[in-house]
């Protein structure tokens, strides 16, 4: 069955959702409609809207007139065995000690690796990305230098490998991992399965630290924040009061320009800069609370 897109942008998330929604009306009906913001300072947001049969060029054309939008550009994309695709694209990830793989390379993992096995699925973190790589480069870091903790938290999960590699390094310690999205949630709970790890990582619903099981397990030896510039910064108060002091954070999903906004902030609420690693456009940096 042929899929269409129907992706456009424009300036603002209040214009962007009420396209969003106007889209959804439409005939033919799309079978999903995404809105994201584009994180590069623009101020721009992506609309977007896939069907399954072609979409009306010319309702596309108004509904961009009327929410000041750009043109849509309506693409065909090509039937494609995606499984077969990313398992292709999929080589296995060494960070440091860490061997990150899919199953189809069981058959490599070094006898000398920590092996983790994650599948490419829905929840964000399969290594591959600069960002999951230099966190997973950072931890391996830290404990290459004699670090260990006793209660880590990864907040903004995803496939929830970094919580995954730390309760690898330190068992039978207090490890949290949770995500907004339920389906990373879900995605976090089937890759323990998979590792053999059921019970050793506790996945929850939440935002940010917004749960009591998050709140109670404080303070942290190590806090993972893995996002995005935006919730990173919202979030330094926060991991500010469930930190330790001396406790480190890792934090990415930082493009190179915004690293250095990022490092302020943390700064002001006593987390200094230890560490810091560009991957691509991505840097991961590894900060510590004054004691």
């Amino acid at each position: 069955m042929p899929t269409f897109t129907a992706l456009t942008t424009l300036t603002g998330k209040p214009q962007a959702q009420a396209l969003g929604e106007a889209m959804e009306r439409l005939e033919p009906e799309p079978s999903g409609v995404g809105i994201f913001e584009i994180e590069d300072d623009s101020g721009l947001w992506e609309v977007g809207g896939y069907f399954t049969e072609a979409p009306d060029e010319a309702a596309l054309a108004l509904l961009a007139a009327a929410f000041g939008a750009k043109p849509f550009v309506i693409s065909e994309l090509p039937e494609t065995d995606w499984v077969a695709h990313v398992r292709r694209e999929l080589a296995p990830v060494v960070a440091g000690r860490f061997f990150v793989y899919g199953s189809h390379d069981s058959d490599k993992v070094p006898a000398d690796s920590v092996p983790l096995l994650i599948e490419a699925a829905m929840a964000f973190g399969t290594g591959h990305h600069g960002t999951t790589l230099g966190c997973l480069r950072a931890l391996d870091r830290l404990a290459e230098g004699g670090f260990e903790a006793e209660r880590v938290a990864d907040i903004g999960c995803g496939t929830a490998v970094l919580a995954m590699a730390a309760a690898c390094l330190w068992p039978d310690r207090t490890m949290l991992a949770s995500d907004i999205d339920e389906v990373a949630v879900d995605v976090a709970r089937a890759n323990l399965e998979a590792n053999d790890m059921a019970g050793q990582v506790t996945c929850l619903q939440a935002a940010g630290f917004a749960h009591d099981a998050l709140r109670g397990s404080a303070p942290y030896d190590l806090i993972f924040a893995n996002i995005l510039k935006g919730p990173l910064v919202a979030l330094a108060p926060d991991v500010a009061e469930h930190l330790r002091p001396g406790g480190y954070a890792i934090l990415s999903g930082i493009l190179s320009d915004q690293a250095e906004a990022v490092r302020e902030v943390y700064s002001r609420n006593g987390i200094n800069p230890e560490h810091s690693e560009q991957i691509g456009d991505w840097v991961t940096l590894t900060m510590k609370k004054s004691a």
